[in-house]
């Protein structure tokens, strides 16, 4: 279980280079970042795939997904000075409760 949570985190950080290499793109006119962020991407689905041995789909993507919004805010938040307002951050907070809720308490994960 914990080399498929491993997986998990590869899969996310990926994800989340992936959509930062995006941005730094600036709509695929750049070809570095293009082809990072299109790298990063077939990482990201490889290990998101890996961990799909153990984890249900929509658990693994929820986890994924989740986190991966989360960080890619705060590198937005940090890198691109992009605001986050009271709203954004409530609504994050809430998106990080729900993964806890669901790697702490849902039946569907080999705990």
């Amino acid at each position: 279980m914990v080399l498929t949570y491993l997986y998990l985190v590869v899969a996310i950080s990926f994800e989340v280079a992936g959509t930062s290499a995006l941005q730094a793109s600036q709509q695929f006119t750049r070809p570095v970042p293009t082809l990072l962020m299109v790298l990063c991407y077939a990482g990201t689905f490889y290990f998101l795939s890996l961990t799909l041995r153990v984890l249900p789909v929509g658990i693994a993507y929820a986890i994924w997904a989740g986190l991966g919004i989360v960080l890619i805010s705060a590198i937005a938040f940090i890198f691109y000075r992009q605001k986050l307002d009271l709203a954004a951050i409530i609504g994050l907070a809430f998106i990080i409760a729900g993964v806890v809720i669901v790697n702490v308490f849902s039946k569907s994960l080999n705990h």
